[in-house]
């Protein structure tokens, strides 16, 4: 949602398939306008594409939207999904959301950002038992660590599109037929 050419009809083709997702950053930003165009509030100033979109999408396509939970553990792939990632060592329903949907690094003094700093990502210390799959982690591409592996590769922004065949955790790649988005790199060492 809100890095492609037509977003609203995209979250009516998944709903229509019956697609299952986790809410990502740019999802709870649509639904936080939302919930602000419900209770009164002005449309902003400025143009925000999260704003165009909540207010295109139909009923149907929000309530879809709205059920979106902010991970899926599935005991029978032996898999967590998540949109960001997820902080080692606390129990799955302790976890910060915002985190959930926004983390990239965590840092040697254990702070947590959504930042990237190349020598840090989140995925290097998640110990399982589970494999967590992820996106949100374009500047590091394909990540692939024992416990974790991370799946943007940049479709969005002239890249690849990259999935996870479970159980037998088989990569399939394919390109992007074009840049969607231009690409802002915000590195931290």
């Amino acid at each position: 949602v809100s890095k492609g050419p037509d977003s609203a009809s995209v979250v009516q083709m998944a709903r229509e398939l019956g697609a299952i997702g986790v809410r990502g950053n740019h999802d709870f930003e649509v639904i936080r306008w939302h919930q602000a165009v419900m209770s009164g509030a002005d449309p902003p100033v400025m143009g925000s594409e999260h704003f165009q979109i909540a207010t295109a999408l139909s009923k149907e396509d929000l309530k879809w939207m709205y059920s979106l939970p902010w991970y899926i553990n599935s005991q029978s792939l032996g898999a967590l999904f998540v949109h960001a990632g997820f902080v080692s060592g606390i129990r799955l329903g302790k976890q910060n959301p915002r985190l959930l949907m926004n983390m990239r690094s965590i840092l040697p003094d254990g702070t947590v950002t959504s930042k990237f700093f190349n020598n840090w990502p989140w995925a290097r210390l998640w110990d399982g038992p589970q494999t967590v799959l992820f996106g949100h982690d374009a500047d590091r591409g394909l990540q692939q660590y024992e416990h974790a592996i991370g799946l943007d590769t940049g479709c969005v922004y002239g890249g690849r599109l990259t999935a996870c065949i479970l159980p037998e955790k088989r990569l399939v790649s394919v390109s992007a037929k074009r840049e969607y988005f231009q690409y802002r790199r915000k590195h931290f060492d």
